[in-house]
């Protein structure tokens, strides 16, 4: 057996070479370190120093602000006050704002002014300033720290012109989607005679096209074809979807103009177009007006998975049409289409709406439970509108939405038909 030595076990406890150069390495940076004078770090800190008496005048400048604005020592000290190297902006903001509020604090900090350099420039600067006092508590000299501005100013600028340039690349979307939305709406109703009519389009939001569509126009033999309906989505490709379906719906209704016939055409040339990874669908109603004597007109409607029209009578009535079991047109291939037929009497009135309407949110009582207007409400405020005309109809509406403000999510188009009572209806 062996026996160690004293030696032995402290060997381990032995700092080797490279420790020592590194901890003599240390201490002679701290050597350097506390070798620095006061009078140094305050004349060549990384920011400006000076210190002003209470009348402004300067008493002290370091060499770090000196160097930034360009002059000499004696340019400055007993010679000029803090406010004279201001800009004319602001020497203003000093005498009202700045000095007052630092006489009555003792501090002000991170203050944003500019310095007036020698050669004319600007220095951008962040200004703290603080009130030394005396051992009896009053005022001595007001020591201020002045920080270089200037890349927080390039960068501030630069912030700005990408916002402006965000708000004018805003504003043309704006235009740009105003003018499409134009496209895809029929400029002015045509004129069925023996018929009023009205329409009203609701935009939820200027940046996003909504996809809501409506339009009346004459088909052969005397009667007029209308179509109302929603196009899932927004933006180009719900605008897309919108014009797909407006120009398929007229063009199939000069071949064939039943309405179911119509809205299968329809759903066949969606399904086929959109049946990808990207499905695009929509819910329209789309009919027939037909005049059917005595001023009345023959209303023929098909719906694919939109809401039911309203229909007031001239007698204070108000219900919905029903068109139970109607599919959304362009998800499957063969949907199925409800159809209705009504008939429009002297001081009837068939109102149309998109469900951007039903489902706004509402503050009212009269809102659903999940806040939305809803279906009842609205049927309520139809009986309390009837009877009515079209363009009172679509009023009324139009001021509905407005109470809702930024309650309505989605764009809501309406369309109504009345046919105007005669003065011998007025007076039976």
């Amino acid at each position: 057996m062996m026996c160690s030595t004293d030696d032995d076990e402290h060997h381990g406890d032995t700092p080797s070479d490279g420790e020592v150069a590194d901890d003599q390495a240390v201490s002679s940076l701290f050597s350097a370190l506390l070798e620095d004078s006061a009078e140094d770090l305050y004349e060549h800190a990384p920011c400006g120093y000076l210190s002003t008496l209470l009348d402004g005048r300067i008493a002290k400048v370091n060499t770090t602000l000196l160097t930034w604005l360009g002059y000499d020592r004696s340019d400055l000290v007993g010679r000029k006050t803090f406010s004279d190297l201001l800009t004319v902006g602001g020497r203003l903001y000093h005498e009202t704002h700045f000095a007052p509020l630092l006489r009555m604090q003792g501090e002000i900090n991170g203050i944003a002014l500019e310095l007036k350099a020698a050669d004319g420039s600007r220095l951008p600067v962040l200004v703290t300033s603080t009130v030394r006092t005396g051992g009896d508590g009053q005022p001595l000299l007001i020591r201020t720290t002045v920080f270089d501005a200037r890349d927080r100013r390039a960068y501030e600028t630069e912030l700005l012109r990408a916002r402006q340039e965000s708000e004018r690349e805003r504003e043309r979307l704006k235009r740009l989607n105003a003018a499409l939305q134009k496209t895809l709406l029929p400029p002015t109703l045509v004129n069925v005679p023996g018929l009023d009519v009205a329409a009203y389009y609701h935009i939820a939001s200027v940046d996003e096209v909504g996809g809501d569509f409506y339009d009346l126009f004459p088909l052969s033999a005397g009667a007029w074809g209308f179509f109302l309906g929603d196009v899932c989505g927004k933006g180009a490709a719900a605008a897309a979807v919108t014009s797909l379906a407006r120009y398929t719906l007229r063009a199939a209704a000069v071949y064939d103009p039943d309405p179911v016939t119509v809205l299968a055409n329809l759903n066949t040339v969606l399904n086929h177009e959109y049946n990808g990874h990207d499905p695009r669908f929509c819910t329209v109603i789309f009919g027939l007006l037909t005049p059917d004597g005595e001023g009345s007109f023959r209303v023929t409607m098909a719906s694919g998975g939109h809401p039911p029209a309203l229909l007031m009578r001239a007698d204070g009535r108000a219900d919905y049409l029903p068109t139970p079991g109607g599919q959304l047109i362009g998800v499957l291939p063969d949907a199925h289409i409800a159809a209705t037929t009504v008939r429009l009497e002297p001081g009837d009135t068939l109102l149309l709406h998109t469900d951007g309407l039903t489902e706004a949110h509402a503050v009212a009582a009269s809102a659903a439970d999940d806040g939305r207007y809803g279906d009842d409400a609205l049927l309520r405020f139809a009986e309390a509108l009837a009877p009515t005309n079209a363009r009172d109809a679509v009023a009324a509406i139009q001021k509905l939405l407005a109470t809702f403000g930024a309650g309505v999510e989605d764009d809501t188009a309406v369309l109504a038909f009345n046919v105007p009572r005669t003065t011998r209806d007025a007076q039976t």
